[in-house]
């Protein structure tokens, strides 16, 4: 079935979006795009689309089926409704509202209207985070218990209209809604605690040095870093498994899996062993012959299967990956960390 796409806002994000369904999705009809601003108009109508004059021209528009928003945070809602409302399927850029309570009523909408709503979590197809899923769907170093998971740089603050609290910015609405959403699919457990420590190094208006602990039900503990202000990165992933140990150091995917081997003898001495940290008997080095090094799993993925399974779903043919009731689960955790660093103090909860 042929779908009609069209795009509200066409910044960096607007413009990556285009550019990737152009040559990844020849099969979506690409139309048109709308924007406030007129130079962001000319570059649509320079690459060959049609420059919508208004909204109200767009969710007139017949033809379009389907529209991405891609504008800043604090118009996400308020679009979202408005295209859903005109009888079109939305998908919604990241993170999809600035609260839960409006990402509620985004879902009544498209509930009531019958159409699809999907929030582009892209990062679910980063080939890191799906190296890190099939080695815990394979049990190969047995069941997690703690995972580290960080996205370092070194440029100082937030960019462009992501450095305003009036526009939903800051680093937990940007990259902590990637980080939390990767690690609640991963985990298939509720959230029973938060604790956040958001930092504002270089401003007062919005955090971009953070930390955030989470913890779930089944006993899994996740520390997930961002930071603006590192000179000297820590791996991308380091988790914890009851037989093993996974590490990722960067987005190159370098990395590796040392696993215990089952069969092989550890004797404790009864003498104190003097090693580098000193006499010790806890943090003796095991026997190499007690563990094996293992290559990262082989994983191929790619950013264009979000766009193939919104496809699949308008056609019947698949099941929604990213679904609205996630994002609702995601939402909710984020209120409670901002709540969190307000308070002072890590939170109970249920999510």
């Amino acid at each position: 079935m042929q779908h009609t796409w069209a795009l509200i806002g066409f910044g960096g994000m607007g413009g990556w979006h285009y550019s990737n369904i152009k040559s990844r999705l020849p099969e979506l009809n690409t139309k048109g795009a709308y924007d406030i601003r007129p130079e962001a108009l000319k570059s649509a109508e320079e690459k060959g689309l049609y420059p919508y004059s208004s909204l109200d021209e767009l969710l007139a528009d017949k033809e379009v089926d389907l529209v991405t928003i891609a504008t800043p945070n604090n118009f996400h809602k308020d679009l979202a409704i408005a295209c859903l409302n005109a009888g079109k399927n939305v998908i919604c850029e990241k993170p999809v509202t600035l609260n839960s309570a409006e990402l509620e009523e985004i879902i009544a909408a498209s509930e009531m209207n019958g159409k699809l709503f999907s929030i582009h979590q892209n990062r679910r197809w980063d080939r890191d985070y799906c190296i890190i899923k099939e080695i815990v769907a394979s049990g190969v170093i047995g069941k997690p218990y703690f995972i580290e998971s960080r996205v370092q740089g070194s440029r100082g603050s937030m960019h462009g209209w992501r450095n305003h609290k009036v526009n939903g910015g800051g680093m937990l609405l940007d990259w902590g809604v990637h980080l939390i959403d990767q690690m609640m699919n991963l985990i298939d457990s509720p959230v029973v605690s938060v604790n956040a420590h958001l930092l504002k190094l270089f401003g007062s208006d919005v955090d971009d040095n953070i930390k955030l602990m989470l913890r779930f039900e089944n006993g899994v503990s996740a520390l997930l870093e961002m930071s603006t202000n590192c000179f000297i990165n820590l791996p991308r992933w380091h988790m914890s498994c009851t037989d093993g140990t996974a590490i990722i150091e960067d987005w190159s995917c370098k990395g590796k899996m040392v696993k215990l081997n089952t069969n092989a003898e550890m004797a404790w001495d009864d003498e104190i062993v003097y090693t580098e940290a000193g006499p010790t008997r806890t943090m003796v080095p095991r026997p190499k012959t007690s563990l094996t090094e293992l290559p990262l799993p082989d994983v191929s993925s790619d950013w264009s299967d979000y766009y193939k399974n919104i496809l699949g779903v308008l056609d019947g043919e698949a099941e929604l990956i990213v679904k609205p009731a996630q994002a609702l689960r995601v939402m909710k955790v984020i209120d409670l960390l901002f709540k969190s660093e307000e308070e002072g103090h890590g939170l109970a909860c249920r999510i």
